[in-house]
């Protein structure tokens, strides 16, 4: 978080530590005199310099947040300490986020490649030949179609919904925050229900929106878009006019057990966070390996992931981390983008007026406001790319066949997401010891 605190304040309470950290920022001083930065400056106990002045390695937990932190938050400090900061992208275990949590998908990647992939994750690779070959890739389906009926009637048991295990489920679930962009995800949800009952008797591809996750008790904003999400959800859901071809669902109290039911059941993977703000992400890796196509930005390790899987079993969309910067040095880049977005001023219209909130027409005023004059976070400026990124997925998942083959080679090319590779790396990299147990 790379928080401050008040020197005043440390000094009160925290005396003795207070001293400490003055000692470290003298000893610094004096091995590095053409230093400019301290760790107190401004009547401020900066922790992250004192953190990188103290640690042996600085780990940026993607390539791309590594590069952040050399270019940017670090720069002065990797400068004076060039072999200080390394890459160990995050990895997640596959003992639970595939052996345990997808059974089905687990017997059917043993039966094709025998045992011991869970121990060497980058096994999976040997699936990709399997990817070409139409029996496999109808195992590959029946596994998925499998675990979202099973999804379903969770579902419907948890939140009186009934969806369609043959839509798209198409799943974001993480922290409720403004970079994660959630709200540009209910966004697109409005944009569509307006635009299905514009032009019912289109061939609209059936879709399960779900969404999961908590926001911090103190922010506001977060709130107000689970709020948003589901009086969204209330008003699509009870829509006859859509015939069942658009669904929300929020179940509550998101945790990992409930992680553990949606991933193996998810058809895409929301990963749409603003370019540049989020370190990295294991989300992503968990639904790529459990067979979801990814949508996304250039950020966090969406990077690397679309390396591994390929750009083609990938929906990318949006500015990257340099043009977001820029972006955001135009005057008035919310209006332009609201300006060039029909379906975006739509859905906007919709907030502001109370389409979801009927009893109370302003309760979403406030982020109308932040969307058409702030907008930090750029919502705005990615959605019309956000929007056909999501058509273009539609599309796509109406080819079951050409889907199934990209979904199982995102399993066969993400096993280097094992934590095990992290750990190894950070064995090797950071601590300098032998590891006993791991390959």
């Amino acid at each position: 978080a790379l928080e401050s605190w008040s020197e005043g304040l440390m000094r009160h309470l925290l005396p003795r530590h207070m001293r400490i950290i003055e000692q470290i920022d003298d000893w610094h001083a004096r091995n590095n005199p053409k230093r400019t930065r301290s760790t107190i400056e401004h009547g401020q106990v900066r922790m992250g310099d004192l953190s990188f002045v103290m640690a042996k390695k600085v780990n940026g937990v993607s390539a791309l947040h590594t590069d952040l932190v050399k270019k940017t938050v670090f720069a002065e400090y990797h400068k004076l300490h060039p072999k200080r900061i390394v890459n160990e992208t995050n990895g997640v275990t596959p003992r639970r986020w595939i052996l345990g949590c997808n059974p089905r998908l687990s017997g059917l990647i043993t039966g094709a490649i025998g045992d011991g992939w869970v121990a060497n994750l980058e096994r999976l690779q040997e699936l990709e030949p399997f990817a070409a070959d139409a029996a496999f890739r109808a195992d590959f389906a029946r596994v998925k179609r499998e675990n979202k009926a099973q999804l379903s009637d969770w579902l419907k048991a948890q939140t009186g919904t009934r969806v369609d295990p043959d839509a798209i489920f198409d799943v974001q679930i993480k922290r409720i925050h403004e970079y994660k962009r959630q709200l540009m995800n209910v966004l697109e949800v409005i944009a569509l229900w307006d635009a299905i009952r514009a032009a019912p008797e289109k061939d609209w591809h059936p879709r399960v929106k779900i969404f999961g996750g908590k926001a911090a008790p103190g922010y506001r904003v977060a709130k107000d878009i689970v709020r948003l999400i589901n009086d969204v959800a209330k008003v699509v859901n009870a829509d006859a006019a859509l015939k069942g071809r658009l669904k929300v669902v929020f179940p509550a109290n998101y945790n990992v057990t409930m992680a553990e039911r949606l991933i193996p059941a998810a058809d895409l993977s929301q990963q749409i966070s603003t370019a540049g703000k989020e370190a990295s992400g294991t989300g992503n890796m968990k639904f790529a390996m459990n067979g979801a196509l990814t949508i996304g930005t250039l950020d966090g390790a969406n990077v690397e992931i679309r390396e591994r899987v390929g750009a083609e079993n990938f929906f990318l969309f949006g500015l990257t981390a340099d043009e977001a910067e820029a972006r955001r040095k135009l005057a008035d880049h919310a209006g332009q983008a609201i300006a060039a977005s029909p379906e975006l001023e739509t859905a906007i219209k919709h907030l502001e007026k109370g389409t979801f909130s009927p009893g109370e027409p302003e309760r979403y005023a406030e982020l109308a406001a932040i969307l058409r004059h702030h907008d930090y976070f750029l919502v705005c400026s990615d959605f019309a790319a956000y929007w056909d990124a999501s058509r273009a997925a539609a599309a796509e998942h109406q080819n079951q066949d050409s889907w199934t083959r990209k979904a199982a080679l995102n399993t066969a090319r993400s096993g280097w997401f094992s934590s095990d590779r992290t750990i190894r790396g950070y064995a090797r990299d950071i601590w300098e010891v032998d590891t006993l147990a791991l390959p």
